[in-house]
């Protein structure tokens, strides 16, 4: 299997230049974990005390959750702290964690990006699709329909064709085994919240913005990344789209600079918050222009849904 062609950060970068890009900060990366929880903490409380803000905090919790998972990827490739065991702490069990089966297959991903052996190119390979269709996908993220078939459809399936013979407990047992941060989280959550009541906290301001904006942010975001890309990309360059995002899409869809796609691919073990330093170093130089990477989110969304309708029922 032929591996992408790589970039060595010497041929764009002075010794003196890439030191600071490729360190690792000791307080960043934890920073950044308090910083999503705060966010989440803090878009609760505002919407217990003013409820009809409930539809902006599943959005901002949402996008936090999404970082979270962001934050997670940096501790995959070793970059969320200068410590290997504290940046392997950080990631399993501050965020979502399943670290090192994450990245196992996610270093598969670098290693072939958008080439056919890429694990993820299954995400990608479908577009340029209709705009009919992506909308739909967009409606199923919204209205639960991914998440539930990504996260339970499964487990309702082999409830389903059990043999009458077969014992129950041992499929809710491996079930709960396997979702077993969801429902700590949940217990604890409600435990902590209920006295107060405030029972529906966990529900409303932690399950829905999971089984909804998630959902739609993380495709938003997939797309954006690798959508649209040749199979078999040879130029480095473009094996990966950085995305310019404004504030509002840093806060609802793209947080901790995971806009900055294409850099992370070509220099994968830059820290997530030097990657906005390493983009305007590359501009500088004349890079980017040779760099695949779009003006906005709504700019990569109308090119993912371009296909025309009448080709998709041919």
């Amino acid at each position: 299997m032929a591996a992408a062609a790589r970039v060595a950060a010497k041929t764009y970068f002075t010794p003196e230049e890439w030191a600071p890009l490729a360190r690792k900060s000791a307080w960043k990366g934890p920073a950044l974990i308090a910083h999503a929880w705060l966010v989440i903490l803090a878009a609760a409380a505002v919407a217990y005390v003013w409820p009809i803000t409930i539809p902006l905090a599943v959005m901002i919790i949402g996008a936090r959750q999404l970082g979270l998972a962001i934050l997670m990827h940096d501790a995959a490739h070793g970059a969320l702290h200068p410590d290997l065991k504290v940046n392997d702490f950080l990631g399993d069990y501050l965020t979502p964690g399943g670290l090192v089966a994450y990245r196992t297959y996610h270093l598969g991903h670098h290693k072939f990006a958008q080439q056919t052996e890429d694990p993820d190119l299954i995400l990608s390979a479908p577009f340029p699709i209709t705009r009919t269709s992506l909308w739909r996908k967009v409606v199923r993220d919204l209205t639960g329909q991914t998440y539930y078939k990504q996260r339970w459809a499964g487990l309702v399936k082999t409830l389903r064709e059990r043999r009458p013979d077969q014992p129950l407990w041992p499929i809710l047992k491996k079930a709960v085994v396997s979702r077993r941060r969801f429902f700590i989280g949940m217990l604890v959550t409600i435990a902590l919240t209920a006295p107060f009541g405030f029972w529906w906290a966990w529900p409303v301001l932690w399950l829905l913005p999971q089984a909804t904006w998630l959902p739609l942010v993380t495709r938003l975001r997939n797309i954006a990344e690798h959508a649209c890309i040749a199979r078999d990309e040879p130029d480095p360059l473009r094996h990966a789209r950085t995305t310019k995002a404004n504030w509002l899409e840093r806060a609802l869809l793209a947080p901790y600079f995971v806009n900055y796609h294409c850099e992370h691919h070509m220099f994968m073990h830059v820290p997530c918050y030097n990657l906005p330093r390493t983009h305007r170093l590359l501009k500088a130089k004349g890079v980017t222009p040779g760099m695949l990477t779009a003006p906005g989110y709504w700019e990569v969304f109308k090119l993912a849904s371009s296909k025309p309708a009448n080709l998709a029922a041919a």
